[in-house]
């Protein structure tokens, strides 16, 4: 997409959607909910039966056709194998449309609310799905979507920031030095681990992707599906890594239909890392985006570079302790 394509994008307006969804024989409500997402542009609607549905606008030059399609196939095979997923629906046999440059998708809307995960028995009938999900996960690769790996979440974040002069000069030694230590000590650990399994993942599971009702998860918002190590799907459900009581009840279920290589426990901070450098690199990434300076005002600023270095140090602190 050009740039004006962009552009436009970021002032997607009702009507444009409304037309888009008209665009597959949907017969769309005028009212629409934006829903909370930044990354791309998502709308809850219904139809004249009272159907209700969400549609999803992706962001233009974040992933190919190929890579968004090999999420929509994971999704479905998922479900196919009644996997508590949210898939998106097909339509003449296609579940990817474009609209005026825009691509697009429907997905049936589904309520829920944020899983209790001090609840022991919660934690473990999300293992057991997530173990799930793995399992299949495991039966083939991605050909299209990136690894999760600390030169993709890490280095090239660091390079972004500092090539585009994120970083106030008065506190960008100590950015370099900080951030280098952890890439260092986060590469040690992964070597240290030796060879795993690379899987299909989920690739961002945290609490507000999971939903939760009285007949138990579903998993929605698999955009950001990659190859990597299994820990990655489990490791943001624990707030506290070294409570091993939680851990034990999310892998109790987990194990039920696989095994869990529990020398992945080795890199969960290392994995918490660099999601966090990883986070301050895709913020400004998307800073020329409207929608993130309103919803991110306290961004790019001083105190947000300062804060942003001491929980890195104390991230290294962590490591250096643990391990």
């Amino acid at each position: 997409m050009t740039e004006n394509s962009r552009q436009s994008f970021f002032q997607l307006t009702p009507d444009q959607v409304l037309d888009a969804i008209e665009s597959i024989g949907l017969r769309p409500e005028a009212a629409l909910l934006a829903l909370n997402s930044y990354e791309n542009r998502v709308y809850q609607f219904r139809d004249y039966d009272e159907n209700k549905f969400v549609v999803k606008f992706y962001r233009p030059q974040r992933w190919t056709d190929e890579q968004i399609l090999e999420e929509h196939d994971f999704s479905l095979q998922l479900a196919d194998s009644e996997v508590p997923v949210i898939p998106p629906l097909k339509f003449d046999g296609q579940s990817l449309f474009t609209f005026n440059g825009f691509r697009f998708s429907i997905f049936e809307c589904r309520g829920g609310r944020a899983p209790e995960l001090e609840d022991p028995k919660v934690l473990t009938w999300i293992g057991r799905f997530i173990d799930r999900i793995h399992g299949i996960g495991e039966s083939q690769s991605f050909k299209h979507r990136p690894e999760l790996t600390i030169h993709s979440f890490a280095e090239q974040s660091v390079s972004f920031l500092l090539t585009n002069k994120f970083i106030p000069s008065h506190i960008l030694p100590a950015y370099q030095a900080i951030s280098e230590q952890l890439i260092d000590i986060s590469q040690q650990e992964f070597a240290a681990l030796g060879r795993y399994d690379l899987i299909r993942l989920h690739g961002d599971c945290h609490p507000s992707n999971v939903l939760w009702t009285d007949d138990g998860p579903h998993f929605v918002d698999f955009d950001d599906a990659r190859m990597g190590p299994a820990v990655q799907d489990l490791w943001m459900l624990i707030n506290d890594a070294s409570n091993r009581e939680l851990w034990n009840k999310l892998l109790e279920g987990y194990e039920d239909f696989m095994e869990f290589d529990d020398r992945q426990f080795k890199i969960v901070e290392p994995l918490r890392t660099i999601r966090m450098i990883h986070y301050s690199a895709w913020l400004a990434r998307r800073w020329e985006d409207p929608s993130f300076k309103h919803n991110f005002p306290w961004f790019n600023t001083t105190r947000y570079w300062e804060e942003h270095i001491l929980s890195l140090k104390e991230q290294l602190a962590v490591i250096q302790n643990k391990y």
